[in-house]
């Protein structure tokens, strides 16, 4: 006797149904990095006449330096998270067709 396989179409629809939260939220966060974290450079401070007050600039450039790569980060979630839920739908929609056929098969249409 063959070995029967099934697949869950309600759990795939389930997992897609997260995923496009989750881009939602990564959307969100994204947005939050790019637009809401954003510094003047001279909101850590400045120099006052002649004396430099250089760990201002420094937290400033660090501060860049971090806004950046957690924009990145987000972003590279975003594309796998984005990669990953159209794969997913992809086969939800596969497994849906074979379904349909064989059913179709069985029934002599």
């Amino acid at each position: 006797m063959a070995d029967q396989y099934r697949v869950d179409l309600s759990a795939l629809e389930e997992t897609m149904r997260k995923l496009n939260g989750i881009l939602k939220d990564l959307g969100n966060a994204h947005s939050d990095a790019r637009y809401k974290t954003s510094l003047s450079s001279n909101a850590l401070g400045t120099s006052v006449g002649s004396h430099e007050f250089k760990e201002a600039r420094q937290l400033t450039e660090a501060h860049t330096q971090m806004k950046n790569a957690i924009e990145s980060i987000v972003q590279h979630l975003h594309d796998v998270t984005n990669e990953f839920g159209t794969k997913t739908k992809k086969v939800h929609g596969n497994y849906q067709n074979q379904e349909a056929d064989t059913a179709a098969n069985m029934s002599g249409s």
